[in-house]
């Protein structure tokens, strides 16, 4: 869906069309989903529920086309990745007792999930080798298809910045990619 249509669904759904939101919400969701999993990892789908307990919250207020949109959507992930990241850091999460009562996967979640993310899995694991900027940088140009001046607006810095983060992001994955390639042969 291009930013135009993006828009039209935004400003119908604004206007109480449910059918209109539900679009808006299956073309952003999976997209700051993939933001936030390289942001918090494993607890991106809880994190992401804040933010769209935020997102529908102030939804009246928001003015924008559809780019803009999926930046403010991205500001308010980002804050609540933030929020969740401090908050562990003060509080740990788990200890090993917590880890020996989790339960136990079915064959249903091993084989299917495990083949179905294989790939996101490995590329997640690789942005997380980033440095920080850089990793945000990526998330934000590739997974929710940000320009640079709406990502620089989400980190709060210059266009330039987060194009040469960026660069530089997806420079280093595609060297340990064709490096990684070149190993398995």
């Amino acid at each position: 869906m291009d930013d135009g249509e993006l828009g039209d669904a935004v400003a119908q759904a604004r206007g109480g069309d449910e059918a209109a939101f539900g679009i808006v919400y299956r073309e952003i969701h999976p997209m700051l989903l993939g933001y936030l999993r390289g942001l918090v990892g494993e607890d991106a789908e809880d994190i992401a529920s804040e933010a769209w307990h935020d997102i529908v919250r102030d939804f009246g207020a928001f003015r924008g086309d559809g780019e803009r949109f999926r930046g403010w959507a991205a500001v308010i992930a980002r804050h609540r990745a933030l929020d969740h990241l401090r908050r562990i850091r003060v509080r740990p999460r788990t200890s090993g007792f917590d880890e020996r009562t989790k339960e136990p996967l079915t064959l249903q979640d091993t084989e299917g999930v495990a083949l179905e993310n294989l790939s996101t899995e490995r590329a997640l694991t690789l942005i997380a080798e980033l440095p920080q900027e850089q990793a945000e940088a990526v998330l934000l140009r590739v997974v929710l298809g940000l320009n640079g001046p709406m990502a620089a607006k989400v980190l709060g810095k210059r266009p330039g910045a987060v194009r040469t983060a960026s660069h530089r992001g997806l420079k280093y994955l595609s060297e340990r990619l064709n490096g990684a390639g070149r190993n398995d042969e």
